[in-house]
């Protein structure tokens, strides 16, 4: 464990990640100074939740006098980089650091590292389940931790953790940008356009999350995605042994999870072990059949037994907000998928239903291209229902009506509640009822969940 006495670190951002480090850090004997570009009216509950602990406030702005006599800077998430506080620390030669990377730097468990711009997670929630399922099987009192990115920030629990648990771990591209510590097992789903706002290009995107795998050892794991060109690309400079997951088969012995005669295989060297029937999964769409191509390779990677993997799968319901079925209104199913925030995800929701689709998209841009889902909207959509910032550009990106095609009307509303009222207008018996936006939920919402949550509602009182 690193000696945290008497250096001082500059926490930015009094959200979750940044409440749990500031914590973290006061309570081993660092001198912590939590930044926050908000008022303090506007943080009761925040410094309610730190009350006692020994940390100073720099509240309503970032005073670049901070940095003196910093050691470290550790932005949350959410933080640019661009800052003036964060150009300055860099220019200082202060390091920036962050939750993940002190977590990493300290753990004594093997960690498990998943990223991606989609289903993460979904398979960080699956694996969760697996390793839980693996030591309650054997018997033991250890445990299976799942935090990061999908929920609580896992420094909050560093100190509960035993060296012979097993850590599964969401990074965002946000927290990996700056890290220069890799799990032992490192998981990349996929790599498709999301967050170019932040990040500004592809390239960049694509190197904050080949983070995860830079330092590796020879004696750590990746987990690739054959599917995938933006994660299969990674392959190459790998510095890990590699299991691979896709549909069809690695390429000679090389070892991976694949489908053979709708049964999920694991081939390791000249070995082929059935691990499961595909009917075995509980979740919609052939990107949660990938979900858990790759949470089995994964668990392969870790050395989770396959009692455990197959147990998990089939006691995995799925994740909230994640085409999470609400109800059947009018002889229609809806379904939250309030998660899509990005059109590439929006395509996997609307690619997982054979059902005629009243499809709810909306909420603010990314700077994505939305093209390619306009394209697959026209043919197999019938409906489309547009609110928030972003109605505008997705009509425009729609186009108007053609014959031939499958899109019967384009109708735009400004809030999601009005575009739940005018879904149940229009539906019809059979239809399926998507909200799967495509856009963030920042123009309305605190968050996806928060969305996903509203739109629950508004559904369940049609």
């Amino acid at each position: 464990m690193k000696n945290f006495s008497g250096q001082k670190y500059i926490v930015i951002g009094a959200a979750r990640q940044g409440l749990a480090l500031s914590q973290y850090l006061a309570n081993h004997g660092a001198k912590v100074i939590l930044t926050d570009s908000r008022p303090e009216n506007e943080l009761a509950a925040e410094l309610e939740s730190l009350q006692g602990q020994n940390i100073e406030f720099a509240l309503g702005g970032h005073p670049l006098s901070l940095l003196d006599g910093a050691d470290f800077v550790c932005p949350s998430g959410g933080v640019p980089l661009s800052i003036p506080l964060i150009e300055d620390a860099l220019n200082r030669k202060i390091p920036l650091t962050n939750d993940s990377q002190i977590f990493l730097e300290n753990c004594p468990a093997t960690v498990i590292g998943i990223t991606g711009s989609a289903g993460k997670t979904t398979t960080t929630a699956l694996v969760g389940q697996m390793a839980q399922a693996y030591f309650e099987m054997k018997g033991e009192v250890n445990k299976a931790w799942v935090g990061g990115n999908i929920g609580n920030p896992l420094i909050s629990q560093l100190d509960e953790i035993q060296e012979d648990d097993l850590v599964v771990m969401e990074l965002s591209s946000f927290q990996l940008e700056i890290m220069t510590k890799s799990p032992q097992v490192a998981a990349v789903l996929n790599i498709t356009p999301n967050h170019l706002d932040r990040h500004g290009s592809m390239e960049a995107y694509t190197a904050a999350k080949a983070r995860i795998l830079a330092y590796q050892k020879a004696s750590d794991v990746a987990v690739l995605n054959r599917d995938d060109a933006g994660s299969w690309k990674l392959a190459q400079d790998l510095r890990s042994d590699l299991i691979s997951f896709g549909f069809h088969g690695p390429d000679g012995m090389k070892n991976g999870t694949y489908v053979e005669k709708e049964h999920i295989y694991l081939q390791i060297g000249r070995e082929r072990i059935k691990m499961l029937p595909l009917d075995w999964i509980n979740m919609k769409g052939r990107h949660n059949q990938a979900n858990v191509l790759a949470a089995c390779a994964i668990s392969a990677a870790a050395s989770i037994a396959l009692p455990a993997i197959q147990m998990g799968v089939e006691n995995f319901k799925g994740v909230p907000h994640r085409l999470e079925f609400v109800r059947t209104f009018k002889g229609a199913d809806w379904y939250n998928d309030s998660i899509a925030t990005a059109p590439e995800r929006s395509l996997a929701a609307v690619d997982s239903f054979d059902q005629p689709i009243v499809l709810l998209l909306g909420g603010r841009d990314k700077n994505l291209p939305w093209d390619k889902l306009a394209e697959v909207v026209r043919k197999r959509v019938s409906r489309v229902i547009l609110f928030g910032e972003a109605a505008d550009l997705i009509a425009e990106a729609i186009g108007p009506k053609h014959r031939g095609q499958n899109l019967q009307s384009v109708v735009k509303c400004t809030t999601l509640e009005e575009a739940v009222k005018t879904a149940a207008n229009q539906v019809v018996e059979g239809d399926v009822v998507l909200l799967s936006p495509g856009g963030t939920s920042f123009d309305a919402f605190k968050d996806f969940a928060e969305r996903g949550e509203m739109f629950r509602k508004w559904v369940n009182e049609l």
